[in-house]
C-alpha cells in the first residue's frame, strides 16, 4: 500500500501533521501538538482528521515494509477519559517490529518518552467482520490471552496531549512485551483479574479488569464494533492490546518492570542503562 500525496484527496492539513510525527519519530525529538492543525478541519473537534493522520502514517509504514500484526486500545480508563474530556477510547496500530522478546531489553534512546502500563492481550483465532460484534463473538474468535505491558509513548513534546493528539500519534503507542504462556478463556473472567506492576520491586500501580471499560471483554468488543464499520476489521491471528489495568508509569533508563495478571501469569520489561560518559563518542 502506498502513502498518499497532498494532491491525492488528503486534504494539506492531515499531511502537515503526519509529516511532523512521522519526522519526530524519526528523529527522535519530539515536536509540538499537532491539534491545532487540525481542528479546524472538523466541525470542532479535529479526531476524524487525527484519525486520518495516524491511518495515511500506518499507510506509510507498510510501504516501508513494516507489518501490522493488530491492535491497542487506549483511553479505557474514566479517569483519563475525563481528564480528556471524552467518552469513548481510541485505538492505534500495532506493528511486528514493536514488540519487544521477553528478556530483551528495551534500547536506550529507542523512545522519547516512555511509560509503562500493564494490561491483558488477546489474540485472535477467528476473523470479527460484524460491526454489531457481541460480547460472544469476541469469546469466540479469542484463541488466548496472555498479560502484557504496553510501553506508550509520545512524539509529543513534555505529553501535551489532547483526544487529537493522540489518535493522531497512533493513539501513543510505543512498544510491548507479551509474557506467560497462551490462557485460554475458558473459566478465567476477565472483569475480575487483578493486576499488580512493579518498578525495581517497588509497587507503583495496581487495579483489575474492571478499570478496562468494565472488563478487557468490553473494550474488544467496542473495537472489533468499530473497526468492522470502518471497513477494517479485526482478523484471525491479530494481536489486542485491551487497555491499562491500572495507572501507567514513566520509565527511567535502567528501570525493570514486573506485572503480575492474576490467572495469566507475569511479564517483565527491563530498560537498557544510559551509556556512560566514558562510552559516549
Amino acid at each position: 500500500m502506498t502513502s498518499h500525496s497532498p494532491n491525492e484527496d488528503v486534504p494539506a492539513a492531515v499531511v502537515k501533521a503526519a509529516d511532523i510525527l512521522a519526522e519526530a519519530a524519526r528523529t527522535r525529538v519530539a515536536c509540538p501538538p499537532v491539534r491545532s492543525i487540525l481542528d479546524a478541519t472538523d466541525t470542532g473537534t479535529g479526531v476524524e482528521s487525527a484519525y486520518a493522520v495516524q491511518r495515511l502514517n500506518v499507510e506509510r509504514g507498510r510501504a516501508a515494509g513494516r507489518r501490522v500484526i493488530g491492535r491497542k486500545i487506549g483511553l479505557t480508563s474514566p479517569v483519563v477519559q475525563r481528564q480528556l474530556g471524552v467518552t469513548r477510547p481510541d485505538f492505534g496500530a500495532l506493528f511486528a517490529d514493536m514488540e519487544v522478546a521477553r528478556g530483551d531489553e528495551v534500547p536506550h534512546g529507542a523512545l522519547l518518552q516512555p511509560r509503562v502500563e500493564a494490561e491483558v492481550a488477546l489474540v485472535l483465532a477467528r476473523d470479527l467482520p460484524h460491526a454489531d460484534s457481541t460480547a460472544v463473538d469476541v469469546l469466540r474468535a479469542v484463541d488466548f490471552a496472555l498479560p502484557a505491558l504496553e510501553i506508550v509513548d509520545s512524539r509529543i513534546a513534555g505529553w501535551d496531549i489532547s483526544l487529537v493528539d493522540t489518535v493522531a500519534d497512533n493513539a501513543s503507542s510505543g512498544l510491548y512485551v507479551l509474557g506467560g504462556g497462551p490462557v485460554p478463556l475458558a473459566g478465567l473472567d476477565l472483569r475480575e483479574v487483578r493486576m499488580s506492576m512493579t518498578r525495581d520491586g517497588e509497587v507503583v500501580s495496581e487495579g483489575t479488569g474492571a478499570a478496562c471499560l468494565g472488563s478487557p471483554l468490553n473494550a474488544t468488543v467496542w473495537l472489533a464494533r468499530t473497526l468492522a464499520g470502518l471497513g477494517d476489521p479485526l482478523r484471525a491471528g491479530d494481536v489486542v492490546l485491551t487497555g491499562a489495568l491500572g495507572p501507567m508509569v514513566p520509565a527511567s533508563p535502567g528501570d525493570t518492570f514486573e506485572a503480575e495478571v492474576s490467572g495469566l501469569g507475569t511479564v517483565q520489561a527491563g530498560f537498557a542503562a544510559a551509556p556512560s560518559t566514558g562510552d559516549a563518542k
